[in-house]
């Protein structure tokens, strides 16, 4: 009961700090990341073992006790008296338990609350196709799929199906039937729950991440065959974004599934979130469509060059990280320096900030 006690007092810290994570670890004061920066509550004593342990314990259920002691690490949800849900990885180092725990809100905010721009709006509401959040760990991709597949949830009659380890943000049924499988507990993995959606009448899915080529090809074969796809990847643009798709394939298989994205993708938005000068995040990022001449890119071998189409297509909507960047520092919200730190091209956003 102790630790359970603890572990209210610590997660309630994070809501009342407005924090995003939590952070356990032996040696150390229980540390919340706020506004990108770790914070040690200084007040809490250092952590132990045995409590760093006991804390992780109350929030695993045997079964994931079990796959932790197995494993040595796994991803979990979990909610305090349905006020407070995370998403956390437990796992061990130097032979003691440590944890990380990311809020996860309740309440989805839209597109907008989250000053993402308006032309995500435009793939919500598209039929079918393939569509990609990425950045960083920790830089809003789950926020912002969650929000445009909740614009599909109140707006259209859909079968949606969401494919998560674990799963993050709840989905309040309104127009449409939403289904959430998470990893383990509902399916034996992303590939095989995706695969089996074939036969469950699904209009749309969001596949929390594609972690596998089977996983990919299956996603991209369902936006092929009149599905609407969201997911996410671990790059940081969206030429990075199609050269780890068709690189995660056998140099035999690459010519096929070039051939196939190159049909079925909509476009990749690629976001960071900003330390703000007046405080908390913003986000930066860049936005490819995929246009003709993206799509002959892509069939043609020649991805090197869709960064100068995004540079020069933003009378389509396309937006540059570096031109998103300076839009921020003219608006006072970002500083030069932080510009920098984020930008992927440091030399021409210096060239471009000469001009404000």
């Amino acid at each position: 009961m102790e630790y359970v006690q603890q572990l209210e007092e610590l997660v309630l810290s994070v809501a009342r700090d407005d924090a995003s994570d939590l952070h356990l670890a032996v040696g150390r004061h229980p540390t919340l990341r706020i506004a990108g920066q770790l914070v040690p509550l200084v007040e809490k004593p250092v952590l132990t073992p045995d409590v760093t342990a006991g804390l992780v314990k109350a929030m695993l259920e045997v079964h994931e006790q079990k796959q932790l002691d197995a494993e040595h690490e796994i991803d979990f949800s979990f909610s305090y008296k349905d006020k407070l849900r995370f998403r956390g990885n437990a796992f061990y180092q130097r032979g003691y338990v440590g944890c990380a725990l990311r809020l996860i809100p309740y309440t989805i905010r839209t597109l907008e609350e989250l000053g993402l721009p308006d032309i995500l709006a435009d793939f919500v509401r598209k039929e079918q196709g393939f569509f990609l959040v990425v950045g960083p760990t920790g830089h809003g991709k789950s926020t912002t799929l969650a929000a445009m597949v909740d614009m599909i949830n109140h707006e259209r009659a859909e079968h949606i199906v969401t494919i998560e380890d674990p799963v993050e943000y709840l989905f309040t049924q309104d127009r449409s039937i939403v289904d959430q499988r998470e990893v383990r507990s509902d399916t034996n993995g992303f590939h095989q729950a995706l695969r089996s959606a074939f036969r469950q009448d699904i209009n749309v899915a969001m596949i929390g991440e594609m972690r596998d080529p089977e996983t990919i090809s299956a996603a991209v074969t369902a936006a092929e065959t009149g599905h609407l796809i969201f997911s996410s990847l671990h790059t940081n643009s969206a030429s990075q974004t199609i050269d780890r798709i068709i690189d995660s394939f056998p140099a035999a298989q690459q010519p096929q599934i070039r051939s196939q994205l190159s049909v079925t993708l909509l476009g990749v938005f690629s976001q960071r979130l900003l330390p703000r000068v007046s405080g908390g995040l913003i986000p930066a990022y860049e936005l490819m469509i995929a246009n003709s001449a993206v799509r002959n890119l892509i069939r043609e071998n020649k991805v090197h060059e869709v960064d100068l189409v995004i540079d020069t297509s933003s009378q389509d909507g396309m937006v540059s990280l570096n031109r998103s960047l300076i839009d921020l520092l003219r608006a006072g919200e970002i500083t030069i320096e932080t510009a920098l730190n984020y930008s992927l091209n440091p030399d021409e956003l210096r060239t471009l900030s000469r001009r404000l």
